[in-house]
């Protein structure tokens, strides 16, 4: 058995979703304040303080967060099920910036890598814009679906969808669209998954991505990763 990670890490001044809070992180309480030690040169945290918003780094949408009428359907209601799953990842690495995925070239991507999609599966879209494009201009600009691409997948009961940007669709082209259409059909998708390229030799693996149970949140950052054989 191997663990692959699939998370981003979490630091101070990492790329966010536009307006979402920035990440603070600052030695809240210092082993040098317990034992009263004064100038010293070096700081070793007990704790830190640590801003951040649901929706940083590697992360789950809840229900909540697709539309007003599902106020209610928070992270913290969600069966843990939907976050402990078989997955498949896809190779689209092909795609540039700005470019969509199709219902047809997911069928087409399916029988080439000969992988199947099941019910209950979380389906991961590998295009590699992560680590061409993590943290420069070209960051906000992913490749993603179009909305087809998410009612098809709701049709086949899937528990979630993965992408490695910080979005689905791209925006003003159907992202709004998407996250809409993943509320009325009740389930989730996950943003900002990396090192993707390490699951396309396999068929299929568990994926587990759990949340934290916060009270009525909209999200929640993961510790996504992929249990292979190894």
């Amino acid at each position: 058995m191997k663990i692959i990670d699939l998370s981003q890490e979490i630091y101070p001044g990492m790329p966010v979703f536009n307006g979402h809070p920035q990440v603070t992180m600052r030695p809240a309480v210092t082993h040098e304040m317990r034992d009263g030690i004064e100038n010293s040169n070096t700081i070793s945290p007990v704790v830190h303080e640590l801003v951040l918003g649901e929706h940083t780094g590697t992360h789950v949408d809840a229900i909540n967060h697709f539309a007003r009428i599902h106020y209610g359907k928070s992270i913290d209601t969600m069966p843990l099920e939907t976050f402990y799953t078989e997955g498949i990842c896809l190779d689209f690495s092909c795609k540039k910036p700005l470019e969509f995925i199709e219902v047809e070239e997911i069928k087409a991507q399916l029988a080439l890598e000969g992988k199947e999609i099941k019910p209950g599966d979380t389906v991961l879209f590998y295009t590699d814009h992560y680590r061409r494009y993590y943290d420069t201009d070209q960051w906000n600009n992913g490749p993603g679906i179009v909305p087809e691409v998410a009612s098809w997948l709701g049709m086949l009961k899937v528990a979630a969808f993965g992408v490695e940007t910080r979005s689905p669709g791209i925006l003003g082209k159907g992202n709004k669209e998407i996250h809409t259409i993943c509320g009325e059909l009740n389930y989730p998708h996950y943003e900002n998954i990396i090192n993707m390229q390490l699951l396309l030799p396999y068929k299929r693996f568990r994926f587990i991505a759990l949340p934290l149970k916060i009270r009525g949140g909209t999200g929640s950052p993961v510790r996504a990763v992929a249990v292979v054989e190894g």
